[in-house]
């Protein structure tokens, strides 16, 4: 195919055509300005950051011998002049000459951090001291200013000082300056669009958000704004309980004491601090999970944490700082990125092993604050197998009576009052010790233990353990009565014929004549009640887990449909048998009905009211 060239001077061949992408750098400010960060308050934390890089830079070459002057104060002050409509922000670090600004402001994404890591990486290891990596940030500045001036005067003694003026188009001015001391000054003129950072409450919320743990002292309004060396940046051998609790009080001043800590300290294979703490949970899966703050050598990135720290340690507040985690973070680099995935598996061994040791060391006392971290803990259990493996050893059931025991434990006494050994494991628990106080009665004169499932979390719960043991089976214990759940060898012998009793049950079906109700007649103990209401275990189950996830399902739009069950050798109902006036027999088959109703705190509104008089009416 014959080749030929356009007017431009491209090579064709045939519908094939090559050449050069062109970039016009006039066209980048105003991506800058509207893309370069979706929140544009950003742009005082970048500000802030590099000049806290220019001191932490300065010190260190004074710390290599390159730089023999006085330090002095080395701090970064921002000024607000709200006649003029002006940001400053300044420091006295290392400063810049005009090469230098030549070098790191006018090519964009040419950073000075990095350029000077590289240049002394065999001098220190150090790296988490200087924060900026991308050369972007100080670009931030455009997108709330209409101009930017740089004041500057570099650390060498026969630098002279520059000053760089730019109104956010690709042209420039740098000229000398007058400025007598080393150290930076970024001036903001803020654009009319962008006046609600004109504004010291704005600016100082700011601050306190981003800014309150970097390394050097900010100044903002006369007064300095940030803790320089926050706890997590110490050795905890140097710390004692009271320092980690008011670290506590300063992250979260209207909180209650937190039960214990985790001091993080990992530099292999990345890079690691932080502290944890475990406050006490309520009773409530909508926990807050804006608890946990993620830094980046000590400056603030974000509070949502999800893909660092694992779901079920959201309910952890605290701090964390990894420099391997950069500033400008986004949802898709941490869904991606390795070492946030290392990070998050660490996050979860070293939590599981501080449990495991509180355990091993003071059982009474992890019983002690276990129903304040059990939702945590069994909500581990759910949704990390990892957490499993080493939580099954640690994780506590508690009985009516307020006694805890392990899974092994729990699941050795059991099997100890069973007779069959090979049958499932039937584990009673009640759910309300109040609303179903007389079922949980009526197991322990029986010598059955009744576990207390009460957290919100405890359906889901149930499921993962019958999941994970073997032959273990967990029934509510008003599920059905005690000889269908458990006994199944009592044999109680019936009073009632076989007659009498289906003439009962036929009674029973036609007074309450309801379809949602399942009337049957069975020979059980004379001390237990004389009607029982259950609902069967899974049914029971699944509704309730429906009602907790808040979704709409199959079983939680199924009706409620209860199991009647008639005790034949209770007297009473001897007694609705004898009755041979069929108004009085049906009073008191609904009387015996409602008191089922009323152990179940299931009677209510106007068959209350009529229950009462009733009662009254008999007396």
């Amino acid at each position: 195919m014959e080749t030929v060239q356009n007017e431009k001077g491209e090579s064709t061949r045939g519908e094939s055509t090559r050449g050069q992408i062109s970039i016009h750098t006039e066209n980048i400010f105003p991506i800058i300005k509207k893309f370069l960060y979706s929140d544009h308050e950003i742009f005082l934390r970048e500000l802030v950051s590099n000049a806290v890089d220019a001191t932490q830079k300065l010190r260190q070459l004074a710390s290599f011998g390159e730089f023999g002057g006085e330090l002095g104060d080395l701090k970064v002050t921002v000024s607000l002049n709200e006649e003029a409509k002006t940001i400053t922000v300044s420091d006295n670090g290392i400063g810049m000459t005009a090469d230098e600004i030549k070098k790191y402001i006018n090519q964009i994404a040419f950073s000075g951090a990095s350029d000077f890591l590289e240049k002394y990486k065999d001098k220190t290891d150090d790296k988490g001291a200087i924060i900026g990596h991308f050369g972007l940030g100080f670009y931030s500045a455009f997108m709330v200013a209409e101009q930017v001036e740089i004041v500057t005067k570099s650390y060498r003694e026969d630098a002279e000082s520059a000053r760089w003026v730019c109104d956010g188009s690709t042209e420039f001015e740098l000229t000398t300056a007058d400025r007598a001391e080393r150290g930076t000054d970024i001036i903001l003129h803020i654009a009319p669009d962008s006046e609600e950072f004109i504004d010291k409450g704005r600016l100082r919320s700011i601050l306190d958000k981003y800014a309150r743990f970097l390394p050097t002292p900010v100044e903002f309004d006369g007064e300095t704004i940030n803790n320089t060396t926050p706890i997590w940046t110490k050795s905890p051998s140097d710390l004692t309980d009271e320092d980690y609790k008011s670290f506590y009080r300063e992250l979260y001043p209207m909180g209650e004491e937190p039960l214990f800590w985790i001091h993080l300290n990992v530099d292999y294979p990345f890079n690691l601090t932080g502290i944890l703490y475990f406050p006490r949970i309520k009773n409530e899966l909508r926990f807050q999970r804006e608890k946990i703050q993620l830094y980046s050598r000590q400056v603030f990135i974000t509070d949502e944490v999800k893909d660092v720290v694992p779901d079920f340690l959201m309910m952890l507040h605290g701090v964390i700082d990894s420099p391997d985690i950069p500033l400008n973070v986004s949802r898709s680099f941490l869904q991606a990125d390795s070492n946030v995935k290392k990070i998050n598996g660490y996050i979860t061994r070293k939590v599981a092993d501080k449990l495991a040791d509180l355990f091993n060391a003071d059982r009474k006392g992890f019983e002690e604050k276990f129903d304040d971290i059990g939702l945590f803990i069994k909500y581990g259990i759910l949704s990390d197998e990892k957490f499993w493996e080493k939580a099954k050893n640690f994780v506590l059931l508690k009985n009516t009576e307020n006694v805890y025991a392990t899974l092994d434990e729990y699941r050795e006494k059991i099997q100890a009052n069973q007779t069959d050994k090979n049958e499932k494991l039937v584990m009673l628990y009640t759910t309300d010790r109040k609303q179903q106080d007389a079922y949980i009665a009526s197991a322990v004169r029986r010598g059955y233990d009744v576990l207390l499932m009460d957290n919100v979390i405890d359906p889901h719960f149930i499921n993962a353990l019958e999941y994970k043991l073997e032959k273990v089976h967990f029934v509510r214990v008003d599920a059905d009565t005690l000889d269908k759940l458990i006994d199944k060898g009592l044999n109680n012998e019936a009073v009632l014929s076989e007659d009498e009793r289906t003439k009962l049950k036929e009674v029973f079906e036609q007074v309450l004549d309801s379809k949602s109700l399942t009337v049957s007649v069975e020979a059980q103990p004379v001390d237990e009640l004389p009607v029982t209401i259950t609902m069967p275990e899974f049914m029971r189950r699944m509704k309730d887990m429906s009602a907790l996830s808040g979704e709409q399902s199959f079983y939680g739009n199924l009706p409620n449909n209860y199991n009647v069950v008639v005790n034949a050798n209770h007297p009473l109902i001897g007694k609705i048998i004898a009755e041979t006036d069929a108004d009085a027999q049906k009073t008191l088959v609904k009387q015996t009905y409602d008191l089922a109703l009323l152990a179940q705190n299931m009677l209510t509104g106007a068959d209350l009211t009529a229950f009462v008089h009733r009662t009254v009416a008999a007396l």
